[in-house]
């Protein structure tokens, strides 16, 4: 019995995958894999849907809500204004359109490095990145990794970049966001040259096979508001609430959700002319908020299965079983902050999960603690990014991607690329560098 409690964990991961390509809803898969790990372990079926996964899938959404919502009306202003449009035609011409995905990933890094939170930047960059690949030709289906590897790899592990995952280790070991600065440095270098050098080369085998962009009801409905005669706002003006937002957030310290906020106010000052009359801005607005509703929903019901998760034994016996395991301390960092993100479906979830079951492990290996810190963090972005997790899901859902058609790159790009990174970090400590 104890095995199949342990053994239910990586099955329901694998079926929640399996679904998902299948096309079945996140809807249906939260609580159906959640009553099925609870009745697995033991768990009152019905006491714990109401209990741990109703409770976790609220605390979601009261803790991001005003997060989607906000960032949403701040894509739907930059999309219906033509503001989007007119960055990502000067964005465009910067490489005379060539290197569009990597083009993406490589200004989503430095937002999110900036610290701007990747739900945000979904919103925000999703109308860019639509128009790009339109005007590129390239298949959407390489949108939702060309987004999510900017925001969840090297500008989330690197060092000094404000994101959770930086910060927990800190919390934890004592260590300062500038951990292991040089190792850091150097593995955040590899993985954005991998990354780059991959999307632009499955961009040019997706041409090959013949997926190229499809204008689609969801395209067409998507930009509605914009034709080839609309007057375009001038990108310097356009970029102007992307920037104010960085300003509050990283410089005066206001918290995200009135960031955004005022980035939407400056956002229709400045392109009030082009988003129309009263009604039209009404309906800018009200497309956004409404298109908060999904997203957030559809994360919070996986983000209530992980809840379920960290209440079964199994999951115990996983992490009690991971401390026993005989390997190198800075491979035993990575192993088991990596199958803690993988159980939890969140990179910040695993890593508090493990730092709070195995601090004084770590601490006692012997090792120094910014080389625990760094790993740590790059590993915790590796398994984190199985089918169900709820961000990735998220980012499918706006942008009306489905796991079967654009799930792949972003495995590639956010679990292997990021273990590659882990390896070559580990590799390099281990021969007594720096």
């Amino acid at each position: 019995m104890d095995f199949l409690q342990v053994a239910i964990l990586p099955i329901s991961l694998i079926l929640f995958g399996v679904l998902a390509f299948q096309k079945w809803s996140a809807l249906i898969l939260g609580p159906l894999l959640a009553l099925l790990v609870a009745a697995v372990a033991g768990l009152p079926l019905m006491d714990t849907m109401l209990g741990p996964y109703m409770e976790t899938a609220a605390a979601y959404i009261k803790s991001f809500f005003l997060v989607f919502f906000v960032g949403s009306v701040f894509g739907s202003v930059m999309e219906e204004t033509g503001a989007a449009k007119s960055l990502a035609q000067w964005m465009t011409s910067l490489t005379k359109g060539k290197y569009v995905a990597p083009l993406i990933m490589t200004v989503t890094g430095i937002l999110t490095y900036g610290g701007i939170s990747g739900f945000v930047i979904f919103f925000a960059m999703y109308p860019v990145a639509l128009h790009m690949f339109k005007e590129a030709n390239l298949s959407r289906r390489l949108i939702p990794a060309t987004i999510s590897a900017g925001c969840w790899t090297w500008s989330m592990s690197g060092p000094g970049t404000p994101a959770i995952q930086n910060v927990i280790p800190m919390r934890f070991l004592g260590t300062s966001p500038l951990a292991d600065p040089i190792g850091g440095t150097m593995t955040t270098l590899l993985q954005f040259v991998l990354i780059f050098i991959y999307l632009e080369w499955q961009g040019r085998q997706y041409a090959r096979k013949g997926f190229t962009f499809v204008e689609d009801e969801h395209v067409r409905k998507f930009t509605s508001s914009l034709d080839v005669t609309q007057k375009l706002p001038n990108p310097v003006i356009s970029i102007i609430p992307c920037i104010l937002i960085l300003l509050l957030f990283n410089v005066f310290h206001v918290k995200v959700e009135a960031s955004v906020l005022f980035g939407i106010l400056a956002g229709f000052l400045l392109l009030l002319k082009y988003g129309g009359g009263y009604q039209q801005w009404v309906s800018i607005f009200n497309n956004g908020a409404m298109n908060s509703a999904p997203a957030i929903l559809n994360t919070a019901i996986v983000v209530g299965f992980a809840g379920v998760v960290r209440q079964t034994p199994g999951f115990t016996t996983l992490i009690d079983g991971l401390k026993g395991l005989n390997m190198p301390p800075l491979l035993f960092v990575a192993t088991v902050v990596a199958v803690a993100a993988g159980a939890a479906g969140s990179a910040s979830g695993g890593l508090s999960v493990a730092f709070a079951a195995l601090k004084d492990t770590f601490i006692g290996m012997g090792v120094p603690l910014p080389w625990v810190h760094r790993i740590s963090v790059i590993a915790a972005g590796t398994l984190d990014t199985l089918p169900h997790q709820g961000a990735q899901i998220t980012l499918l859902a706006i942008c009306h991607q489905t796991h079967r058609e654009a799930y792949w790159p972003i495995a590639v790009t956010q679990i292997f690329v990021p273990m590659i990174a882990v390896a070559a970090l580990i590799l390099y400590h281990a021969m007594g560098l720096p």
